[in-house]
């Protein structure tokens, strides 16, 4: 996947065709971005580069309560291939162990 604004922009239509809401402030995040499931918002470390913010959204969307019926053809197929990327990850990590 390409590390480019229009990647990170993409990801975060994901996230707002399913109603969350992608925020960037500063704070002490441990990892770089602070979830609020309650009210859907998405708190991203505002100081974190490119190359982080679409890692961490990479990493987030995954595990969100993504509402795959709402998203545009175009955001079903990349988050397809976000959870598939996902999968991946998780399988070389149990091979790691």
């Amino acid at each position: 996947m390409k590390l480019t604004q229009t990647t990170l922009d993409k990801l975060e239509d994901i996230l707002g065709e399913s109603e969350f809401v992608v925020r960037y402030e500063r704070g002490n995040f441990q990892s770089g971005w602070c979830l609020l499931e309650a009210k859907r918002i998405v708190v991203l470390n505002k100081f974190l580069n490119l190359e982080a913010r679409i890692n961490t959204l990479l990493e987030l969307i995954p595990v969100l309560d993504i509402q795959f019926d709402k998203l545009t053809h175009d955001s079903q197929k990349l988050y397809t291939e976000v959870q598939k990327l996902s999968l991946t990850e998780a399988n070389k990590e149990e091979t790691a162990a």
